[in-house]
């Protein structure tokens, strides 16, 4: 099994940190509305995600009996048509947040999942263990981390969206 830290990982980080960066921290924390997160809550969610994700990962390996699942597709986290709900632990902060912070817990989050694909040495330890996903059910590990710059790349487009809705007279 190649790397499954992909290409992607850096790329889709670097877009969003490019774009926060960019922003005020009144920027970071306006809301669109009551019911939907501002960037900085976006942010936060996504490195609660990623830590998250960590931790299915060390419980996954943990586990001894036999856990192995068939990969599912995942490719539909970038449908923002289909609704999500985020479990209690991965609900954002309701801030304020700065900038600097920001990208601070994104920046730790990130280096805790590298860190914990890189300790494995062989990542072809993820393909024999599964873990529960909330949004897919009974997931092989490698996939939970593949769905995190998947799932960056659906909050980096509601990100435009609300820096888009947020400029509008």
């Amino acid at each position: 099994m190649e790397s499954i830290i992909t290409r992607n990982f850096k790329e889709t980080r670097e877009e969003l940190i490019n774009l926060i960066k960019g922003l005020n921290n009144e920027e970071l924390n306006t809301k669109v509305s009551e019911e939907r997160w501002s960037i900085g809550q976006i942010c936060h969610h996504l490195a609660l995600v990623e830590l998250a994700t960590v931790k299915a990962v060390k419980w996954g390996l943990k586990e001894e009996k036999d856990t192995k699942t068939d990969p599912k597709d995942i490719s539909d986290i970038l449908n923002r048509n289909r609704k999500f709900t985020a479990p209690k632990v991965v609900e954002p902060g309701g801030g304020p947040f700065e900038v600097l912070e920001i990208v601070e817990i994104l920046t730790n989050a990130r280096k805790q999942l590298l860190k914990t694909v890189e300790d494995l040495g062989d990542s072809k330890a993820l393909t024999e263990k599964s873990v529960v996903h909330p949004a897919f059910g009974l997931l092989p590990l490698f996939q939970w981390v593949e769905a995190v710059p998947l799932h960056e790349k659906r909050h980096l487009e509601q990100i435009k969206e609300v820096l888009t809705t947020n400029t509008t007279p």
